[in-house]
């Protein structure tokens, strides 16, 4: 299975992420502010570890099982 996360990028834009998980940009933001998905500012950019991403998958995924 492919994703649509970029290889080379170590952390993603919120609309990468939106793309990703084909999620709105603001269950996005709920996700960051309930502390479900890791973030960080760089300045007034907010970035999304790409192992932040994977791990809220994963932890989606177990839920379901």
């Amino acid at each position: 299975m492919t994703t649509a996360m970029p290889p080379s990028h170590e952390a993603l834009k919120v609309p990468e992420v939106m793309t990703a998980l084909r999620l709105s940009r603001s269950k996005v933001y709920d996700l960051i502010r309930s502390k479900q998905l890791a973030s960080f500012t760089s300045g007034r950019a907010r970035r999304i570890p790409v192992d932040a991403v994977r791990k809220y998958m994963q932890n989606r995924i177990e839920e379901t099982d």
